[in-house]
């Protein structure tokens, strides 16, 4: 058989067990002999995932230097080098180092994702060659070979199972079955999905009960986990909307700064009278002034602001613009089985002949209470009942148990785990009864049968399949005794509790001899008494309910993607608030679909069942190319390519695993839904601080620009030099616009629908606001410059009232900018402390820089005599209020607009 045929067939579960053995040259008994296997290994490769190359820590470094605003610093500072003004070289230098080492140590840890896959991989497998038993490493197994399994066992790599004795595989992380798969080895059609591929075992899964014998038939990353790795190593992780608007600004603001810089030096040049050397200084002063060189920085420190904020709400967030993403996120995908769902079976019905009954509680905690319409059921009057559950926790061998932490815990079967909680949830006599022999449940037969004493004879208990159990019985318990089976009713009763998502366990009995002491399935062939049913489910989260709402109301549509059964995924997505109960796709459907009809039904459906890694990497896809920022939350294998696709990929904390955390951006510490609630509304107040702080910084930049501008075309005194121009910008980016990152949410905000990632990061009225406050500050600070030296005032004390002046009046706008468009005096005037400490701060920064003699040496500034401090308070005071009553004038328009 050709390499690539035996190395990526994906039809292995169609093939007879007979067909396989002859196709792959080994045998059932004895296994690949150690020739064939050597050859294998030799031609296939190891049974292990390829390596990813790393990328060094230096070169990561050098990728924050990837700027083009960056780029004109440097340049700046190559240029200063040449004119000799080494100590504007070195301030210029140390502001770009620094900027790209706030990146490089807020930026996310190296991916981990691939490496965490690799640690999944079982270590040992037990094997048959050459007839012999062996104990090998997992990554020697070679296609054909015999592997033993055992309950705890980890699947070494994909298998074709050849026997199964009562065998049940946890496959949750890879396929989103919320309950372990029971495993049979009979053919299936080729086309079966993943999650029902019963006859076959997949690497990474684990033995939760039961033996069995498989055939290796794909290893390495030929195996399905390792189609997910390859898959991971494909996806091209998009960039946020804030970096791709940030990235479009920036480009934007260096073509106009070289534009600008190109007519004022040729200006300067050729119509005044300007040594070459003091123009291009000046030029360069210009180039800087209207760089916001400080801006990245002051993004990446607001944004671990927000990543510390959310991790006090159970939300760590492992990459830094993921905090703004997600205030843009307008579409949860989720996964159902431990993030919607508690992933914790509970029974939630029991019907008997004559009644109906309910079960509160969730989880496999034992707090509830067995309800007959609004009030608990009365034992004494319902023998029957009393019979059923009694049945149900004789007819089992799961054990209920409480860990460190006080949190309840079952060993075995999750479903008969659902059993014993209800068992110890029922008002019934507690006591351990003598079971003399058990028949385990076997997927053949579809039942667990077990012989206990009783006083006057011996009874047989039945659990089982209800289709199995209503075939098998010929008589019903009632109130009234023993009557004749109803066989309509039961499947009736058996189809209403389907439809609401639940699983559906039967109970029956058969009365035999006192001296009956051994139990085989010939016995339990007729007189086999039904006695009713359990409807069991995996319950919904309440805190998600909640959540689904606050998401509803934001305007963020929440979807259901999982790997569960169809009416289970509706049934539950009803009682979620997700979808109609009625209208859901299925992965088969989604295969069959072009791209562009993925699309439409991406949008159009709430509900996607049975679906598998490719599918949901798929929806993923098809929201994005609607232009919808799309979150995905998910705990198992199975998520983790579709996570590291989405926008923000969110794993869970405690359930998740470490493949899942390392491929997300988000991960919820504890496991709830509702934290995803939370995590928004902090990213839109991130979102909403990042604006108020540019609306700050940019007229700064504004401002000093149109001061140079003006000093050159009138020809006047140069205000301000490069070196002092570098620290305006950087004592309001990195001092008192740190503030506005505290600004409480702004009311409303969560009302509003998720912002088009087509908003661009300024847009009409922010343009207008910043040219508006760069012409006062910077108009009103040419004229004063010029009043003074019209009055005699030496240059270098002009240039350090200039210093304060723009400083000081950026000081007074943090108060204007706390909100966009409401007063200052409105919104909790005290309510941020950190605007007060921040701006004192600042004036003992601005009181260092005029009166500490080294800083008036590296600076070029003075000490300035104390009543010429007047003159920057009263312009910075005065700005306050035309700003203030431009923004009343505004609130005006809009009320007359919004009528």
């Amino acid at each position: 058989m050709q390499k690539e045929t035996i190395a990526t067939s994906q039809s292995w579960h169609s093939l007879e067990v007979k067909e396989i053995l002859n196709t792959l040259n080994t045998n059932a008994v004895k296994g690949l002999s150690e020739n064939i296997a050597s050859e294998r290994l030799e031609q296939y490769g190891e049974n292990v995932l390829p390596e990813k190359k790393q990328e060094s820590k230096l070169v990561r470094f050098f990728k924050h230097f990837n700027d083009i605003l960056i780029y004109i610093l440097l340049i700046a500072a190559v240029v200063t080098a040449l004119l000799g003004h080494w100590v504007d070289t070195i301030v210029i230098l140390i502001v770009a180092i620094v900027n790209a080492s706030i990146g490089y140590f807020q930026e996310n840890k190296a991916e981990k994702a691939l490496e965490d896959i690799k640690k999944m991989l079982s270590h040992t497998a037990q094997i048959v060659r050459d007839g012999k038993r062996l104990e090998i490493g997992a990554s020697h197994l070679a296609i054909g070979d015999l592997v033993l399994l055992h309950p705890g066992d980890k699947i070494p790599a994909d298998l074709r199972l050849i026997k199964a004795d009562n065998l049940r595989i946890e496959e949750s992380a890879l396929t989103g079955e919320s309950v372990p798969s029971q495993k049979g080895i009979n053919e299936i059609p080729a086309e079966t999905p993943l999650g029902d591929r019963s006859n076959m075992a997949f690497s990474t899964t684990t033995v939760s009960a039961g033996t069995g014998l498989g055939i290796v038939v794909a290893t390495g990353q030929n195996t399905e986990i390792g189609k997910i790795n390859r898959m991971m190593s494909e996806v091209k992780q998009i960039t946020t909307p804030l970096l791709r608007q940030t990235t479009a600004f920036g480009k934007s603001v260096s073509i106009v700064i070289i534009l600008i810089a190109i007519l004022v030096f040729a200006f300067g040049y050729f119509f005044r009278n300007y040594n070459t050397g003091e123009l291009l200084m000046s030029v360069i002063g210009l180039a800087i002034a209207a760089i916001p060189e400080g801006l990245p920085a002051i993004l990446s420190i607001i944004l671990a602001i927000g990543v510390q904020n959310m991790a006090n709400r159970k939300a760590i967030v492992r990459t830094l613009p993921s905090v703004e993403t997600l205030g843009s996120v307008a579409v949860i995908c989720s996964d159902k089985t431990g993030t919607l769902t508690k992933n914790e079976m509970t029974v939630k019905g029991l019907v008997t002949s004559d009644a109906l009954f309910s079960v509160t509680g969730t989880g496999y905690s034992p707090s509830g209470d067995i309800m007959k319409t609004d009030r608990k059921a009365d034992f004494s009057s319902e023998p029957v009942l009393d019979q059923l559950i009694g049945c149900f926790y004789i007819c089992n061998e799961a054990s209920l148990g409480k860990d460190d932490d006080n949190n309840w815990y079952i060993k075995g079967d999750p479903t008969e785990g659902a059993l014993i909680t209800l068992y110890e949830k029922a008002p019934v006599d507690h006591h351990e009864t003598d079971r003399l022999t058990t028949i385990p449940f076997d997927s053949e037969y579809k039942y667990m049968a077990t012989l206990v004493e009783a006083d006057n004879n011996n009874i047989i208990y039945i659990k089982g399949a209800p289709d199995r159990l209503l075939d098998m019985a010929n008589r019903e318990l009632t109130l009234d005794g023993e009557k004749p089976f109803e066989q309509e009713k039961w499947e009736n009763k058996i189809t209403e509790l389907a439809g609401k998502g639940q699983r559906v366990i039967g109970g029956a009995y058969k009365i035999v001899s006192k001296d009956k002491r051994d139990l085989h399935h010939e016995d339990l062939h007729e007189g086999i008494t039904f006695l009713g049913l359990a409807g069991i489910i995996d319950p919904p989260r309440e805190e998600a309910i909640e959540a689904i709402k606050q998401c509803a109301q934001a305007g963020i549509t929440v979807k259901m993607i999982t790997g569960d059964h169809i009416e289970t995924a509706k049934s539950i997505g009803l009682e979620m608030g997700i979808g109609d109960g009625i209208n859901a796709l299925e992965g088969k459907s989604i295969e069959q679909m072009t791209d562009e009809e993925l699309e439409t039904a991406a949008v159009e459906y709430d509900i996607f069942a049975r679906t598998s890694p490719e599918h949901k990497l798929r929806l993923v896809k098809a929201l994005q190319a609607r232009n919808i920022i799309c979150a995905m939350t998910g705990d198992g294998v199975n998520d983790a390519p579709a996570l590291k696709k989405a926008d923000v990929g969110i794993a869970m904390g405690i359930k998740g695993t470490e493949v899942t955390k390392d491929a997300a951006e988000m991960v919820l510490a504890d496991d709830n839904f509702s934290t995803i609630a939370a995590a928004v509304e902090e990213g839109r107040r991130v979102y909403d601080n990042l604006k108020k702080t540019i609306l700050f910084i940019l007229p700064t930049n504004g401002a000093e620009s149109f001061l140079i501008i003006a000093s050159i075309l009138f020809g006047t005194l140069m205000p301000l030099t490069p070196i002092q121009i570098l620290w305006v910008n950087m004592v309001t980016s990195v001092t008192i616009s740190l503030a506005l990152a505290f600004e409480k949410l702004e009311p409303e905000t969560m009302k509003q629908p998720p912002r088009s990632p087509e908003t661009p990061l300024l847009d009409g009225y922010f343009i207008w606001r910043i040219l508006f406050v760069s012409i006062l500050i910077g108009g009103g600070t040419l004229l004063l410059n010029l009043w003074l030296l019209g009055n005699g005032v030496n240059e270098e004390i002009v240039r350090t009232i200039t210093i304060q002046t723009i400083v000081i009046t950026q000081m007074f706008h943090l108060f204007n900018s706390r909100s966009i468009r409401k007063s200052a005096f409105s919104n909790d005037f005290f309510g941020n402390k950190a605007v007060f400490v921040v701006s004192g701060l600042l004036i003992l920064l601005q009181l260092s820089l005029t009166y500490i003699p080294f800083m008036n040496h590296i600076f070029g500034t003075v000490q300035l005599p104390l009543h010429f401090w007047i003159y920057p308070f009263v312009f910075g005071f005065a700005i306050f209020i035309i700003v203030e009553i431009e923004k009343f004038i505004m609130r005006r328009i809009d009320a007359i607009t919004n009528k």
